[in-house]
C-alpha cells in the first residue's frame, strides 16, 4: 500500500512540475506558430558557455521554462491585448512584482507565491515586433531577469534561431523578401 501511496504523490508532483501556466498555454496557441523551446535545469545550464558563476548562481533555482517568442505582427497584438495578457496572469494568481525598460523593450515580472515557496516566474519582455515570455517554474533574482533573457538571446545556437525566426517573417514559400510595395 505504501509503494502505490508514493506512486502517486510522485505522479501529482511531476504534474505539478511540468504544469506552464493556462495564460501562456493559450497565447501559444492563439499565436500557432510562434516559436517555442523549453529548457531544464541541464540545458539552461549548457547556455553557459562561458563558465560565469553568476549565470550559474542566476539559474540555480529554476526547474524548467519555456521561451516563447510570439510575432506580434502576424495577427493583431497591440496595447489592449497585451493588458489583457497581464490580466490573465494575475487572474492565475500572480503578482506583478517588477516593471521596467530593457534595451528599449518593456519588462514585466510576475510571481506566483504559495505560502513562501515560489511556484513560478513570468517575464514578459515586449518590443513593438514580438513579445517573448520566459515561463518558469522556479524563481530568479528579480535584479537579474534581464540578463537571463540576454543571455538566451546572445547564445549562439539559440540566438540563432530567435534570429532565424524573426527573418522568416515577410518572406514568402521560396524563403525571398516579399516585396509589400506592391500589396
Amino acid at each position: 500500500m505504501k509503494k502505490v501511496t508514493l506512486a502517486f504523490l510522485t505522479l501529482c508532483l511531476s504534474t505539478v512540475l511540468v504544469a506552464q501556466t493556462k495564460t501562456t498555454e493559450a497565447l501559444q496557441k492563439q499565436f500557432d506558430g510562434s516559436l517555442s523551446l523549453f529548457f531544464y535545469k541541464n540545458t539552461l545550464r549548457m547556455l553557459n558557455q562561458s563558465d560565469d558563476k553568476e549565470f550559474d548562481e542566476l539559474i540555480k533555482n529554476i526547474e524548467k521554462m519555456k521561451f516563447l517568442m510570439v510575432d506580434k505582427m502576424s495577427k493583431t497584438f497591440g496595447t489592449k491585448e497585451y493588458k489583457k495578457l497581464q490580466s490573465d496572469y494575475l487572474a492565475e494568481d500572480y503578482e506583478n512584482v517588477m516593471t521596467g525598460r530593457m534595451e528599449g523593450r518593456n519588462l514585466d515580472i510576475y510571481m506566483k507565491d504559495k505560502k513562501g515557496s515560489t511556484l513560478g516566474t513570468v517575464v514578459l519582455v515586449n518590443d513593438s515586433t514580438n513579445l517573448y515570455i520566459l515561463d518558469m517554474i522556479g524563481t530568479i533574482d528579480m535584479n537579474k531577469a534581464g540578463a537571463l533573457f540576454t543571455a538566451i538571446d546572445q547564445s549562439t545556437d539559440i540566438g540563432q534561431k530567435i534570429r532565424n525566426f524573426g527573418d522568416h517573417k515577410g518572406k514568402n514559400k521560396e524563403g525571398k523578401k516579399e516585396d509589400k510595395s506592391d500589396h
